[in-house]
């Protein structure tokens, strides 16, 4: 049962974002699969939407504003890291009980890295170019996206990139501006052509716009409601983001 590595890692690290599928596939709401979870409905999507984009394919198959609060059910790939998961559970006492001290624990949760940044995208390294002492990295995502890191050369050493090395990208929500039809894209930067899924307005800040891209891959970006209302963007309309490389942050396995 071959998974995408970095996802392999989610699984251990982050079992109780798994046990959503579990929650899923029992309630078929989005709404009530967070509630069984102990999840908000905000973490639940935000969960879909990590778990999608490390699988590189759908998990979730999702209908915004279903009864409920959204329909949802697992797709087949979706079924099949669910049955891996539940081999997990089965298995995680015995790796429990191996442990022969609780230091042994704990040096594993120093291992083990959360990020603030909302979007992560899974991606191999295509290219590497040298730009004096930057490098910039061209990344395939799924479905035949692409898009341009830029680190420095010392980084690119230290995390041992070359091509075909397995990355995730991350990026900041706020590094993600929100294109409207009538607005050029800057030369240089990376841009993402995708569909507004959802909107979530916010009283003291501004919205948060979830962008779901053609290879089933989920952005997340943050724009001002007035931004958002003179460009006529809403659920649904085609929309388009852009980013620098700069802002792309690149992980590895470890």
């Amino acid at each position: 049962m071959s998974l995408p590595t970095l996802l392999s890692q989610h699984i251990v690290r982050r079992p109780q974002r798994i046990a959503l599928l579990q929650h899923i596939a029992e309630q078929g709401s989005i709404t009530r699969a967070a509630k069984s979870a102990g999840l908000s409905y905000k973490a639940a999507w935000d969960a879909i939407d990590e778990l999608n984009n490390l699988a590189q394919k759908p998990l979730v198959e999702r209908s915004v504003g279903g009864k409920g609060g959204g329909g949802a059910k697992l797709s087949a790939e979706g079924e099949r890291v669910l049955r891996l998961y539940q081999k997990l559970q089965a298995l995680q006492a015995q790796v429990l009980e191996a442990a022969e001290d609780a230091s042994d624990l704990d040096l594993l949760g120093r291992l083990m890295l959360r990020t603030s940044a909302r979007n992560q995208l899974h991606g191999k390294v295509a290219a590497i170019e040298t730009q004096g002492y930057n490098d910039r990295i061209r990344l395939e995502l799924a479905a035949g996206l692409s898009l341009d890191a830029q680190i420095t050369h010392d980084s690119t050493l230290r995390l041992d990139l070359q091509t075909g090395t397995e990355v995730v990208a991350l990026i900041k929500a706020g590094w993600l501006e929100v294109l409207g039809g009538d607005d050029e894209a800057t030369a240089g930067n990376n841009c993402l052509e995708g569909v507004i899924e959802e909107i979530l307005d916010a009283e003291d800040g501004p919205c948060e716009v979830r962008i779901g891209l053609p290879n089933g891959l989920t952005l997340c970006a943050l724009a001002g409601s007035r931004h958002l209302q003179s460009r006529q963007l809403s659920t649904g309309k085609p929309v388009r983001v852009q980013f620098s490389p700069s802002n792309v942050l690149l992980g590895t396995p470890l």
